[in-house]
Formats: structure tokens, sequence, C-alpha cells
């Protein structure tokens, strides 16, 4: 298990930048309480403070800590019963079966990569985030978070290509800094049409 605040062998420091996190969450907070009611604006702010830090230091390090991907898992499994109008436990295990269907989707997808490419495409950082966005979304929600996430991260290699960087088939992307913001921003559209 990676922890945050921890430094990996590779050296890597795993402690999210305070700077960009404090500042972040405070525009976050912000937003949140002066357009959602209370306990979605609480948890807005309390998803949106781990989806920065997992942000951050995805792209600076390639890696999400777990206790930012399995704080998320927890943290949306006990938001479920503020955000849904069933029965609470009900609620929680609706997330927690959401939770497992998209990591166990997500880890389909890395053994398939795997199989087809000879190599990993999707690291066990990016799956267990994976188990957050079913955590924290309603089913029909998932797959646009997922296409915000992918479509940003294309965008970005895209832009990279125009600007003379060279790109290749073994170019590596930290797919954890764009699906972060986009499960925040997708949980944050809900909450604010719902």
């Amino acid at each position: 298990m990676i922890e945050a605040g921890a430094t990996t062998a590779s050296g890597h420091d795993l402690r999210p930048n305070l700077a960009v996190l404090l500042g972040a969450s405070g525009a976050v907070a912000l937003i949140s309480a002066l357009s959602l009611p209370w306990p979605l604006a609480i948890a807005s702010v309390a998803l949106a403070a781990l989806m920065i830090a997992g942000a951050e230091i995805d792209a600076r390090t390639y890696l999400i800590p777990d206790t930012v991907s399995c704080g998320s898992i927890l943290a949306g499994i006990l938001a479920a019963p503020l955000l849904a109008s069933v029965e609470p436990w009900l609620a929680m295990a609706t997330a927690i079966e959401r939770a497992a269907g998209t990591a166990a989707a997500l880890a389909a997808v890395r053994w398939c990569y795997g199989l087809l490419r000879g190599r990993e495409g999707v690291g066990f950082g990016d799956i267990k985030l994976a188990a957050a966005v079913g955590a924290w979304l309603p089913l029909v929600d998932i797959p646009p978070c997922f296409g915000i996430a992918t479509g940003s991260a294309l965008l970005t290699v895209v832009l990279a290509r125009l600007r003379g960087q060279g790109i290749d088939a073994t170019m590596k992307l930290p797919f954890g800094a764009f699906l972060c913001p986009a499960l925040w921003l997708v949980f944050y559209a809900g909450a604010l049409s719902g």
C-alpha cells in the first residue's frame, strides 16, 4: 500500500502541495456553500479535497496514495445515505456495489490491455480511484465521468504533440490527474441539478 505522507522507494514525496490543496479546496468550499444545500456542500468539499490531493500527487509522481483512493471510497460509501433518497443501508450497499463494479470494469481493461500489449497500461491506483467513482456517482453518471477524464487526457496528448513533444505508445500519462477532477465535476453538476 502507498500511504500519503510517505516517500516511496524511488524517492517520490506523496504529500500533497498544501498551497494547491488549501487554495483549490477553499475555492470549492466557497462555490459549494453558495450553490448547494449544506449536506451536499459538505460532501462536495470533502470529495474535492481528496480529488485535489489525488490529482496533484498523481500529476507529479504517477502514483495515487491509498489514503486518497481508499479514503475516497470510504467517504463515498458513508456519504451515500445523504445523497440518495432511499433507506440508508440500501444507499450504502448500492454505493458498495457500484464501487466494486466500476473497479472490476477498469481491472478488466487493465487485464485486456496487458494481454494485448504485453505491459501495464492502467495502474492499481487508477482501479482504486475507479471504485471511488462508483461509490460517489449514480450509475448513469459513471460513463460521463470517464468520458470527461479520457477526453481531457486525449486533449492533453494532442496539445503536447502540437507543441512538438514526442508522443509514442510508451508515453506515461497520470490518468488519476484527469479522473480526480472529472469525478468532482460530475458529482457537483449532479448535486447542482438535483
